[in-house]
This record gives C-alpha cells, structure tokens and sequence, in this order.
C-alpha cells in the first residue's frame, strides 16, 4: 500500500507541476518517488535478513541488522517528510 501511496503522490506532483503549479512541485514528486525504490532495493534485503527463520533474535549480527534498519528507515522518513513538507508548503 505504500508503494502505490508514494507514486499517487509522484503523479499528482508531477501533473501540478506540469499544470503550471511550479518546479518545486517536480521536486516533491522526486522525493515521495524515491520512497520506492529506497523500500525495495535498500531496504527490503535488511528486512528479508531480519526475517530469516530461525534467526537468534538476541545475536550481535540481529542488532546491527536493527541498527542499519533503523538508519534506512530514517532515509526513507526524511525523503517522505521533504516531500510532505513541499506539498503543504505549496498548498498553503
């Protein structure tokens, strides 16, 4: 559901954009598209790892897992939050 929430977004930024609504618009579709290919190619390798059956959940490699979870999560957040961010600020 995210994924198809993150290009709604790029389309409906990209049409303002094309509509006249300004290039800050094309830059906010940027980064809410970015979300995706954050998800699947950076993020989703650290969460099938996580998942591994069997995994020793209290293993120093299962907390580093966590850890850089947690940093590629935080990229994904500030790329959603800069697009929201612009979003709003050009509605406003």
């Amino acid at each position: 559901m995210q994924a198809s929430l993150a290009m709604l977004g790029t389309v409906a930024g990209l049409l303002v954009g094309v509509l006249g609504g300004g290039a800050i618009w094309f830059v906010g579709a940027a980064l809410i598209f970015a979300v995706i290919p954050v998800t699947f190619v950076i993020i989703m390798p650290t969460n099938k790892r996580l998942l591994t059956p069997g995994r020793d959940l209290r293993s120093e490699e299962t907390r580093e897992l966590l850890v850089k979870w947690g940093r590629q999560h935080a990229v994904r957040s500030v790329l959603a939050l800069g697009a929201a961010t612009i979003f709003v600020w050009q509605l406003v």
